[in-house]
């Protein structure tokens, strides 16, 4: 099975970076942060990137921010089953189970890797940017708040965060390469 194979792989990185982690957990004893750091993890989960696909329409093209509304929510849902399938096969266990880090937000899991909201918010970021980029100015600090979150929060090693980074920016492009073509199709753009 491939996560017994990587099992002595994610040991050796969690002793690497667990005191990383720590310190960056240790973050969250400031309230005015962990305030924020909770709500931006809590609104990455998916109300934020719901609210980025309906108001596409608002800064594009009406019809073609519809289009854009719906390929970027299909690429959410390509990204989401793929991160479950790589987080229940490889079992990483989360940070705070693993050593004595502080977990300031219940887990919407047990297995961290990979970061599931870093990959969606890299993979949002990246589609508003060859898409819509007057969206940056929003979403991309808030994507930086999301993948800081979840490691102040104590829930992802940096490497979870770095891996779901990835996956999101090659998924974003895979779908980038699928709206041109339909955009040719049906909008002659």
């Amino acid at each position: 099975m491939a996560g017994e194979r990587l099992i002595p792989v994610f040991k050796r990185l969690d002793t690497l970076e667990w005191k990383a982690c720590n310190k960056l957990a240790r973050l969250g004893a400031y309230r005015p942060l962990l305030f924020v750091l909770r709500w931006a993890s809590r609104l990455g989960d998916a109300p934020a990137w719901i609210v980025m696909c309906l108001s596409l329409p608002l800064v594009t093209q009406w019809w073609y921010g519809w289009f854009l509304g719906v390929c970027f929510g299909l690429s959410a849902a390509v990204g989401g089953i793929l991160y479950r399938l790589l987080k229940n096969r490889l079992c990483r266990e989360r940070p705070y189970i693993s050593f004595e880090i502080p977990c300031t937000m219940p887990p919407l899991d047990r297995y961290s890797f990979p970061s599931g909201h870093t990959l969606h918010a890299v993979m949002f970021t990246t589609l508003a940017a060859l898409f819509a980029p007057q969206m940056l100015i929003v979403v991309a600090p808030f994507a930086v708040l999301v993948m800081l979150s979840r490691i102040i929060l104590g829930l992802h090693y940096i490497t979870d965060v770095i891996a779901g980074a990835l996956i999101g920016f090659v998924l974003a492009h895979g779908m980038a390469l699928i709206i041109v073509a339909l955009r040719g199709m049906l909008f002659g753009m």
